[in-house]
């Protein structure tokens, strides 16, 4: 079924995409979460009209992208989020969010594909590259400040990152030590399994072995039988 996207969804498309996805993928996950809705054809003929107008402010030519670069160049875009102690957002800015501000701010459109960023996750100074036209891009700087504050200086934000980054480092070390133990463990857990395993086979052909033997040894002795069917010595 189609969908149009209400937000940037990894993998999948950006805001405003209509998109091609499995039914119960729609149902389960994507409706219910309000990551998109259903592309009606009304809608769907919406979203092109406002394409449509807004296409009419991008750059058609390299002459047009330079005067937009240098216009961008001189823009700070500024998205105050809700971000957590350590300076991580609950949520992230897309490149779709980037494109949005740009519209709003200066009425310019960009290609949301051409905003060279990966989802922003944590609060900072940016540089947002652009790509206009063919061999025309800009940075546009970005801030990303938490709700109701202010960025604080770059050095606190650079040992804000750095111990949160090390923190992660930790964390993944631990995870792989623990990692490794289990491997261990498990690797012990299959040799003991082995060992016993080989022990039942030997065993087992160790009973096997008696077993033939004694068939064997059956097999050899005379019997009463064959004692009664013997003719009795010859009287001196």
């Amino acid at each position: 079924m189609q969908v149009i996207l209400l937000k940037d969804v990894e993998k999948l498309g950006l805001r405003g995409d209509v998109v091609d996805v499995a039914r119960g993928y729609a149902r389960n996950y994507l409706l219910p979460r309000k990551l998109a809705e259903n592309a009606t054809p009304a809608r769907v003929a919406e979203l092109e009209r406002v394409d449509a107008a807004r296409a009419k402010h991008e750059a058609r030519s390299a002459e047009q992208a330079q005067e937009i670069a240098e216009v961008l160049g001189k823009t700070v875009l500024r998205f105050e989020v809700k971000a957590g102690p350590t300076g991580s957002l609950f949520g992230s800015v897309t490149p779709s969010d980037v494109a949005d501000e740009i519209w709003r701010t200066r009425k310019i459109r960009v290609d949301r594909r051409k905003v060279g960023i990966d989802p922003l996750k944590r609060i900072g100074r940016f540089s947002v590259p652009i790509e206009l036209f063919q061999d025309v891009q800009v940075e546009v700087k970005t801030l990303v400040v938490p709700e109701g504050g202010e960025l604080p200086p770059e050095e606190e934000l650079a040992a804000i990152e750095a111990a949160e980054a090390e923190a992660a480092a930790a964390a993944a070390a631990a995870v792989a030590a623990a990692a490794a133990e289990h491997a261990e463990a498990e690797a012990a857990i299959a040799e003991a399994i082995a060992e016993d395993e080989q022990l039942e086979e030997e065993e087992a052909a160790d009973g096997v072995e008696q077993d033939v033997e004694l068939s064997a040894d059956t097999t050899d002795a005379p019997s009463a039988a064959d004692d009664e069917d013997d003719p009795a010595p010859a009287a001196a």
